[in-house]
């Protein structure tokens, strides 16, 4: 361990990463104390605070803990090459893309339903939102292609999603 070894409340400083924050990369893999006091305090190398920049990018890019793990993997993978780094970006990036694409639909059909209630001063017994998403399984499908649910007119019918 060098002279240069961070607590966890130095890493936390310097990297902007809450200690609780930093324990949960501990739990999942992404983090781990070059070694523990007497007293059992974490300590950390200093390249910990790039490590955790890298963790924190990468999440802003979209990737979750798994995938970043995978990423962080690659690095140690004598057999792994930039094309496979690259491949997992393109493949974020049409999740994205699909994410986006079932929010738009969302956000479309939420558009129907508040166009549809006109008179705000109505009971909600008689609001036509609620009324909607009641019978929303005779008048929408449910289409998944990445997990996400989302409502959408069926073809040739008429009224509110």
């Amino acid at each position: 361990m060098s002279a240069e070894a961070l607590t966890i409340g130095r890493l936390a400083t310097e990297s902007g990463v809450s200690r609780d924050a930093l324990r949960y990369y501990e739990r999942e893999g992404l983090l781990a104390p070059a070694a523990k006091t007497g007293a059992g305090y974490r300590l950390y190398e200093a390249n910990a605070v790039r490590r955790i920049r890298f963790i924190q990018h990468a999440q802003r890019c979209g990737f979750t803990l798994a995938e970043i793990h995978d990423l962080l993997d690659l690095r140690q993978a004598g057999d792994a090459c930039c094309a496979d780094v690259r491949q997992r970006a393109i493949d974020k990036r049409q999740q994205l893309r699909n994410r986006i694409g079932a929010m738009q639909a969302m956000a479309v059909a939420l558009d129907d339903l508040i166009a549809a209630c006109t008179d705000g001063q109505r009971s909600v017994d008689d609001c036509p939102i609620l009324a909607a998403l009641e019978r929303a399984g005779a008048h929408v499908t449910i289409e998944s292609s990445d997990g996400l649910n989302v409502m959408r007119r069926k073809e040739g019918e008429n009224g509110v999603a």
